[in-house]
């Protein structure tokens, strides 16, 4: 199959102001849809003052999801203590904690009727766990209104935040996510804050402390990244014993973040998902639109019949 590829070259200006963008190809270009489920999703968090990483990131798929009535709540406030150049947060002083955050997401859970629920957080590395038992709090208020409703969290790195694992391993989540995001060569640049193999190292504990525990993560493309460098991460994430792998395409936030240097073509993207399963992983989902927690709940059923297909 012969892939074919837009590749994005900037030219930055020399008064500092942004670096020339070229249309997005339509296989990127996304609606939102304003349906009233999709209202309803909006009203009910705005009501419980709840951040979701849906709003917060900018993802091309919110109409899709808040219709369905899903969303992925974002923990511990809406401002990061990092400031990645990928990502849409906002970086500075957090907002003091929300004890009453917990209860509020169980309500939430409850007046949805989700099957599975995603939880995210900013970086939060001004705490002394980095917030792992907040987030096992909210995992616990959740199981006390249900004890079928799956969850998944979507950590920070804990960096230099010993025993944090051990917190969130001990609350049982269904689904252990953190997201490589990009290669390591381009980390600096990046995700300066970040360390590629700490984060390799928490989704390999993951799996240690908990062997039946479905682990996850995710890489986007376009941000300058070899097939080669990608090959190495799937390789690395497979010695990690990692389940999941997703795929997507970085999309530029806005000026002051990192360009986007080339568009893939969903051809590559279904050629990366054959090779990745190739090497193992029970369950890839590679797409332009693909982000970390679309369609999750549908993808955990999947990946628990998978795993016991191999039983």
């Amino acid at each position: 199959m012969t892939v074919k590829r837009i590749v994005v070259r900037h030219q930055t200006v020399l008064s500092g102001e942004n670096i020339a963008k070229l249309p997005k190809p339509a296989w990127i270009k996304t609606r939102i849809k304003h349906s009233s489920s999709f209202n309803e999703t909006d009203t009910l968090l705005q009501n419980y003052k709840l951040n979701t990483v849906c709003a917060e990131a900018a993802c091309p798929n919110i109409g899709e999801c808040w219709s369905e009535g899903h969303a992925t709540v974002m923990i511990l406030g809406s401002i990061c203590t990092r400031a990645c150049k990928f990502c849409n947060v906002a970086t500075g002083k957090p907002d003091p904690i929300d004890h009453d955050e917990p209860s509020k997401i169980a309500d939430m859970v409850q007046k949805l009727k989700l099957r599975h629920v995603v939880i995210t957080s900013v970086d939060r590395d001004d705490l002394k766990d980095g917030g792992a038992s907040h987030f096992a709090n909210v995992i616990k208020a959740i199981r006390n209104i249900s004890s079928t409703v799956t969850i998944e969290v979507l950590t920070p790195d804990f960096l230099r935040k010993d025993g944090a694992m051990a917190v969130i391993s001990a609350a049982k989540p269904d689904v252990f996510n953190h997201n490589m995001e990009t290669v390591p060569r381009l980390y600096p640049s990046i995700r300066p804050g970040a360390r590629y193999f700490q984060s390799m190292r928490i989704l390999h504990e993951a799996k240690i402390l908990n062997p039946s525990i479905f682990t996850k993560s995710g890489l986007m493309l376009g941000l300058g990244e070899t097939k080669e460098e990608i090959i190495q991460v799937m390789d690395d994430l497979r010695c990690a014993e990692v389940d999941f792998l997703t795929l997507g395409q970085y999309l530029q936030p806005s000026y002051k973040h990192a360009p986007v240097v080339e568009y893939v073509h969903p051809d590559e993207f279904k050629e990366l998902e054959k090779l990745a399963k190739s090497k193992g992983f029970l369950m890839v989902s590679a797409s332009p639109l693909t982000r970390s927690s679309y369609h999750a709940d549908a993808d955990f059923t999947v990946l628990k019949r998978k795993r016991y297909a191999l039983h």
